[in-house]
């Protein structure tokens, strides 16, 4: 397949990942069994400093499917950081993220992004809300709770923020303020900026290999700092000016 011309790619997918060797080719199969055809797009997984075999297997990869690209942080800095990394990048106008595990199932990347195809300027974000949890029951306590005082706080009528599978636009994304954690609060954030969400359930599955390098709220005195912060971003939120250019 011939590589995507920049200038004609309409979606990108993010997939931030931290040693995650064994999953890069399936997950990168089921990426393009769910979007070709569909529309041009390109992928680019972000290598957040894996020690493992992951940059091997991606270069392996890219030599097979063209519209792959690989994006390498030299040390670990997170998935907000390589969510970022990858948005930065992206050379579709709408970006669409998941999980570098498996446990992100990408035949659901289609929905959330003719969501937002379909919502035109008024959606900022589709963001997917699992169903089927296949976590160890503490992870889903951890999760419940967290997402639990997250919503009564920011009332961002989200039930689920940490899944991976999201899609927005990425012009709405680079507008909002970058600190380490904002993945965990986009839907909060794009309704700051004035746009709606959709939501779409999608079905969860169990981690093909390996185990975790990304948590939710995984250190808990973290989360509650992010969480006082984007509480004060979106009480300080002032109406944007209508703003127009005088010539004459």
């Amino acid at each position: 397949m011939s590589s995507p011309n920049p200038e004609t790619v309409a979606v990108s997918i993010v997939v931030p990942v931290r040693n995650e060797a064994d999953n890069v080719a399936p997950l990168i199969a089921e990426i393009a069994a769910a979007l070709d055809g569909r529309w041009v797009y390109e992928i680019i997984y972000v290598n957040d400093g894996s020690t493992d075999a992951t940059a091997d297997n991606l270069a392996a990869a890219m030599k097979q499917r063209s519209q792959l690209r690989q994006i390498s942080h030299a040390v670990s800095s997170g998935q907000s950081a390589a969510i970022r990394s990858g948005v930065r990048a992206a050379r579709g106008a709408i970006v669409a993220t998941l999980d570098g595990d498996g446990q992100n199932n990408p035949a659901f990347l289609p929905d959330l992004i003719a969501a937002v195809e379909r919502g035109g300027d008024r959606v900022g974000l589709a963001a997917g809300q699992r169903v089927g949890r296949k976590d160890t029951g503490f992870k889903k306590i951890q999760s419940r709770i967290a997402n639990g005082v997250r919503a009564a706080i920011l009332r961002d009528g989200t039930r689920d923020t940490g899944c991976g599978l999201k899609a927005f636009r990425r012009e709405v994304f680079l507008a909002m303020p970058y600190f380490d954690g904002l993945h965990r609060f986009l839907p909060a954030l794009v309704r700051r900026e004035g746009y709606e969400i959709v939501h779409v359930d999608v079905a969860d599955r169990p981690r093909r290999s390996g185990v975790s390098n990304y948590g939710f709220f995984d250190r808990l005195w973290i989360g509650i700092m992010d969480l006082a912060g984007v509480w004060w971003l979106i009480r300080r939120k002032k109406p944007t000016p209508v703003a127009t250019e005088v010539t004459s």
